[in-house]
């Protein structure tokens, strides 16, 4: 794809990168660009080198782009240690030092002068010549202070942006006027202007990076993973949260606790996740519909409610938001690296559903579906996601939100059942062995005649304490039934959570689940374009695993390429695991730097497998065959 403007502000955390960079995207997508976001930054609060890159075309654009075009680089303004000698180098000149290997060649620099300094990056004036770079450097900082506030630097940037890739200020006013008050607006649309048109006055700006004209054929909107599933729990009727914030999950918790409460909601935050877990399962015993959500090392800590849901038999819906582990690992770097401790964790055999949607679009739709099922068969659905997908945003047709809310509980007996209800020891036989899906209805706390126990422990058909044999047998097999009336129920829907794409009769296959969904369709697009013969997967199902559509693809193909990011080939495993008999077809390519696949990385990887190599043409990726050969 070459008609689009890959955009990148680099900066300093602190430095207001990513709130410039959300006005600049909804103004490109206002434009009538379709749009994509990639967010980079570190595990700090002030400082560090950040950036947020937009890709944004009149084509449908599903990843980030290989590399990008044009560099703003604003410089870190809370950098620890100007200094070259010291441990993190100068940070203060990273935002342009450290983006230089990844500007495409005939790319766009603009810099704050006021700031940074090109001389103190080597051999940076031949690299400009190599590469035929256009710069501009640009006194931005000097430009804001003139106009009193510091932080406008980077407003006037963006001014300078839009002159050189020809984008009118109009969209970008009017967001502006929409966000900032009045006393700090007026003074951003001055610097804003200025800066349009002392380019326009002094520099040349026909270079070749342009913003691409279009129009949508529906209103849309820019949205991330986590607004996909926060809404989508929203309007499947979700009403109390409980959580503790933690990087990447705290955006679901954020947006939750910002809407809930004027939709008659709850949100508690807790002392840990412990607790965030046990207060979700209580509100849905309660009958409420409730959720919580946690990243890795939060998630470790509900394995013990998570057992306790899947032994009351008690709905809720869990969120698990991926980064690089293991432990704290680098906590706002993306990884596909907690798939088998969200498939295995708790005691005992795990009996829960889980979903890894593959965009925005898909949080929404699966969160929704989550709901659906913990309700309907009193199990607990987890929403499987990664930082990737959590901070991008990307544009979504409106349309995809005009889906009915859904209040429903699922299976809870009336009064009126309960009068004629058989009893055990005088309490409601909540948990019978005999139910056609294994669902037993349940009642809600307050229901006269509803009384049983819920306890952890095994348990008779009235919830009392029980270690018979025969009843143990009855309870396990009732309760693990529902995975195959879950994956019947599936298996019915019109449309698959699973997407095939590509070649119709294809002879290779690459499968991905989560994230990966984006960057594989588009190396899928390329490898075709170039005469291979490849069709895509991106599995959403985790479990109950989709046995057979995954089957039948990788019956009819020679070799079947997991693209996964994690070091140990998870993803792959668990394919292996559910579909052993094409074991010899599966091979890995793998990632786990705290960067998302490229496409181009996945084209490369294909075709280094295709042609008998295990090494990949100078990424951070990594080939293995499932059988070790």
């Amino acid at each position: 794809m070459t008609d689009e403007l890959i955009w990148r502000i680099a900066g300093g955390s602190g430095d207001g990168i990513d709130s410039t960079s959300q006005n600049f995207a909804k103004a490109l997508m206002r434009s009538g660009l379709n749009v994509f976001t990639h967010r980079h930054y570190p595990s700090r609060i002030r400082g560090g080198h950040t950036y947020v890159e937009i890709r944004a075309s009149d084509d449908e654009v599903k990843s980030r782009g290989d590399n990008y075009n044009f560099l703003l680089a604003l410089g870190d303004s809370f950098a620890r240690n100007p200094q070259e000698e010291a441990y993190y180098d100068n940070e203060e000149v990273k935002p342009l030092s450290e983006n230089l290997d990844e500007l495409r060649e005939g790319g766009v620099i603009v810099y704050d002068s006021g700031l940074l300094d090109a001389s103190e990056i080597p051999n940076f004036d031949e690299r400009v010549e190599e590469n035929d770079w256009h710069v501009y450097d640009l006194d931005l900082r000097g430009l804001a202070k003139e106009h009193g506030r510091e932080v406008m630097r980077n407003t006037a940037g963006v001014g300078a942006t839009c002159a050189i890739v020809g984008l009118p200020l109009d969209p970008v006013e009017e967001l502006m006027d929409e966000a900032m008050p009045d006393k700090i607006l007026e003074p951003n649309l001055e610097i804003l202007e200025e800066a349009y048109n002392d380019v326009l006055e002094n520099y040349e700006t026909d270079v070749g990076v342009t913003v691409p004209e279009s129009t949508h054929d529906e209103e849309p909107v820019l949205i991330s993973g986590s607004h996909g599933i926060a809404y989508g729990a929203i309007d499947e009727g979700c009403r109390f949260i409980s959580g503790y914030p933690m990087t990447p999950w705290t955006d679901v918790y954020t947006i939750m606790t910002q809407n809930l409460p004027d939709l008659g909601g709850i949100s508690e935050q807790v002392e840990d996740e412990i607790a965030a877990a046990s207060l979700a399962i209580g509100a849905s015993h309660a009958g409420a519909k409730a959720m919580s959500g946690s990243s890795g090392g939060g998630f470790a800590l509900m394995s013990e409610p998570l057992g306790l849901a899947e032994m009351t038999e008690t709905p809720v819906v869990l969120v698990e938001a991926m980064r690089a582990g293991p432990s704290t690992g680098m906590p706002t770097k993306p990884e596909q690296g907690d798939l088998e401790h969200v498939l295995y964790t708790s005691q005992g055999d795990s009996n829960r559903v889980v979903f890894a949607p593959g965009n925005a679009k898909e949080s929404y739709e699966q969160t929704r579906k989550a709901f659906e099922i913990a309700y309907e068969y009193q199990i607990p659905a987890i929403v499987l996601y990664d930082q990737k997908l959590s901070g991008g945003h990307e544009t979504v047709p409106e349309s995809v939100f005009d889906e009915e809310p859904n209040p429903d509980i699922g299976k809870v007996v009336t009064e009126e059942d309960l009068e004629d209800a058989e009893r055990l020891a005088g309490r409601f036989q909540r948990y019978r062995h005999d139910p056609e899906d294994g669902v037993s209805p349940r009642s809600l706390p307050g229901q006269k005649g509803g009384n049983f126990l819920a306890s952890g422990n095994e348990h008779n058909q009235a919830g009392h304490i029980s270690e018979d044999a025969d009843n143990r047998v009855n309870q396990m097999d009732r309760r693990m039934s529902k995975l195959d009336a879950i994956r019947e129920d599936l298996n019915a829907m019109d449309e698959s959570f699973q997407t095939v794409y590509g070649a119709d009769d294809p002879d290779y296959a690459i499968l991905s689940f989560g994230s990966m969904k984006g960057s594989v369709e588009e190396a899928v697009d390329r490898l075709n374009e170039d005469g291979h013969s490849v069709a895509s997967m991106n599995i959403s199902d985790m479990k109950p695993f989709p046995k057979a559509e995954v089957g039948d693809l990788l019956a009819d193909v020679d070799e079947a390429l997991v693209v996964e990011m994690n070091a140990s080939a998870q993803f792959r495993r668990h394919v292996q695991g559910e579909l052993g008999q094409y074991g010899e077809k599966l091979y890995s390519l793998l990632k786990y730097d705290g960067n998302p696949f490229e496409p181009a990385e996945v084209v490369d990887g294909f075709e280094t497998r295709i042609e008998g190599s295990v090494e990949t043409g100078g990424y951070n990726t990594r080939i293995e065959s499932a059988t070790g050969d």
